[in-house]
């Protein structure tokens, strides 16, 4: 059996290049239809991001995937003021409080919060750059592996919720099928007690009502549903025990057993005796466990 994913997972680890640089690379996934990549890496870290995006298609085949990386000198920081773009947003706020004649003047540690205006992110040189780069990417297949270990614990888990829901679904189908004849029999007195009623108590031929019956049954009979949910169960239950890949094959499987749920309830409404409304009480079960176990599937890749 293969592993079973669920897209829900978080990893992180820490390295460092021969340099001065540590590093934390932190990996988060949550449910996507598609691969959605989403990076977060210091400037000056372009290329770095061309060959992040390279290596997680290669790895990753579903989920809205975040990588960070964040970085931590060993030695002293240098903090690099941007003085044009400060200039610039002092100008542009002493013209502001002149056409509006306020007379303030910027305060300078809201300035140099400003996104842009100081950075101690920048890594260096092009050396120490190429050394960032290499260390990260080393990191990168063992973080992914780490990553997969939480999932495929989770997807463990997401499976078995979602066998003991088939097993539910199943024994709804075998107690609806035990009492398919009960509800027949019942329909049947009501058509017999309904044709007299029309025909102001003259006996009706039984050649006649043998006929209504054979149409009223055509049309309320659940037994091919029967047949159908349980065939879609068997096939739900034989996937998640092959693993691999299911998400979407077994999300479409999920939406022809809610189908068949919403056919049976529509062929029982408003037929009567204990064994109609049951029958009805048991499809709704079924609609809801279906739905329960769609939200379970949406996570799973």
């Amino acid at each position: 059996m293969r592993d079973i994913y669920s897209m829900t997972g978080y990893a992180s680890l820490r390295g460092s290049t021969q340099d001065s640089v540590a590093f934390t690379l932190a990996m988060k996934s949550v449910n996507h239809r598609f691969l959605d990549l989403h990076l977060r890496l210091p400037g000056s870290c372009d290329g770095l991001e061309v060959q992040l995006r390279r290596m997680l298609k290669e790895n990753l085949r579903r989920g809205h995937i975040e990588v960070t990386l964040q970085l931590e000198r060993r030695g002293n920081v240098e903090i690099q003021l941007n003085p044009g773009l400060l200039e610039a947003y002092i100008q542009a706020f002493r013209e502001a409080a002149r056409l509006h004649g306020v007379e303030s003047e910027p305060d300078l540690n809201s300035m140099l919060r400003i996104p842009g205006v100081m950075s101690s992110e920048s890594v260096g040189g092009a050396a120490e750059i190429e050394g960032l780069e290499t260390a990260v990417l080393a990191q990168i297949v063992p973080l992914i592996g780490m990553l997969n270990e939480g999932r495929a614990l989770e997807g463990a888990s997401l499976a078995a919720e979602l066998k003991a829901s088939m097993l539910r679904l199943q024994a709804f189908a075998e107690e609806m099928a035990g009492l398919r004849n009960g509800v027949r029999e019942a329909q049947f007195e009501r058509l017999r007690s309904r044709l007299m009623e029309l025909t102001q108590g003259v006996p009706v031929g039984e050649e006649r009502l043998l006929a209504e019956a054979a149409v009223l049954a055509e049309k309320s009979d659940i037994e091919e549903e029967i047949v159908r949910l349980r065939t879609h169960v068997e096939r739900f239950v034989a996937m998640l025990e092959e693993g691999g890949e299911l998400g979407k094959r077994l999300d479409f499987l999920l939406q022809e057993l809610n189908r068949e749920a919403n056919t049976m309830l529509s062929k029982t409404s408003g037929a009567a005796g204990e064994n109609s409304l049951r029958i009805t009480e048991l499809g709704l079960e079924m609609k809801a466990e279906i739905e329960k176990a769609r939200e379970q599937v949406q996570n799973l890749e």
